[in-house]
């Protein structure tokens, strides 16, 4: 009976061994595949090629411990000096808005215009709910064939292998990496994270959670804003020309709103794939006022929402 009993442990032991040298082989061969075939793609911020469209990657804007989130300043950094350098034409902003208490595309919204960047300029998508959803939402809703990929280097290689399954021609372009709590595990979620791409794209094929009508960027390269460097505090105009040939000095039909042209809050595509309301007018749309960007302390924060982060 005893040398029965050894005989099973024995077998036991060495199928969940076995298990677990696949389980080990499988990680480390996604891995190097993902890695491997997206490395050449990856540049530092300084060296990020000119390109029309950014996708800039949502994340949470506060930390477990409520201190502002590095990973989603490096992001908001990197666009901002993107757009600055005039190496990028327009950002899509993609990020979850899942609750009316969470918000990732407006908070980064509004960090961007702090930065300079104007609202003409940046469309938002508030379902981009995963790294997967937001690259499908960016080629079947918003029309994306080529962009630049802002993000920490750590997730670009899974950004760039799904834009390369999906058929987009993509770069990605590596957002500063701040000083962040607990990197080593964030780095595993990201290996098994990479795993479970490969099992998404070729496996199970996923789908993202919402799709929706298409709404093709409107990308406008050439357009001239009244006191278009505002100084610091002040707040970005609300109404411009909308120019040709700006060389040429040759205005299309006077002064025209920004948000006849590309109004991040009226993108229905966007809007309705979330759960907040957003106005129906630029004219009467107040300033964001959101839960989510108030300090812990503050009166109606919702708690857990703040400990929230997503990569």
């Amino acid at each position: 009976m005893r040398e029965s009993l050894n005989t099973y442990f024995k077998r036991l032991l060495l199928v969940a061994g076995s298990l677990v040298l696949l389980l080990a082989v499988i990680l480390v061969a996604a891995n190097l595949w993902v890695v491997s075939s997206t490395r050449e793609r990856i540049a530092a911020l300084a060296s990020c090629p000119p390109q029309r469209i950014g996708v800039v990657f949502g994340t949470s804007h506060w930390t477990r411990s409520g201190e502002r989130n590095p990973h989603f300043e490096g992001r908001m950094q990197a666009a901002a000096e993107l757009m600055r350098d005039r190496r990028l034409e327009h950002l899509l902003v993609s990020g979850d808005n899942a609750t009316r208490y969470y918000n990732e595309p407006i908070t980064m919204w509004r960090d961007l215009r702090e930065r300079g960047v104007r609202t003409v300029d940046m469309t938002l998508d508030y379902a981009g709910f995963s790294t997967f959803d937001t690259l499908v939402r960016a080629r079947d809703v918003f029309g994306v064939e080529k962009a630049v990929l802002i993000t920490q280097a750590w997730h670009l290689p899974r950004a760039l292998f799904i834009a390369d399954a999906l058929g987009i021609e993509a770069v990605g372009c590596a957002a500063p990496q701040l000083p962040a709590d607990a990197m080593w595990l964030l780095l595993i979620r990201e290996w098994m994270a990479r795993v479970a791409t490969i099992g998404d794209l070729y496996l199970w094929q996923r789908e993202p959670r919402f799709l929706g009508p298409k709404e093709p960027l409107q990308i406008v390269p050439l357009i001239k804003v009244a006191a278009d460097q505002p100084s610091s505090g002040e707040p970005l105009p609300e109404r411009g020309v909308l120019v040709d040939d700006l060389s040429a000095g040759q205005l299309e039909d006077g002064p025209v709103p920004l948000g006849k042209l590309i109004d991040p809050l009226l993108t229905p595509a966007s809007r309705d794939a979330g759960r907040t309301k957003m106005p129906e007018s630029t004219d009467e749309a107040p300033e964001p006022s959101l839960e989510q960007d108030a300090p812990a302390e503050e009166p109606g924060w919702w708690p857990d929402q703040r400990r929230r982060v997503r990569d």
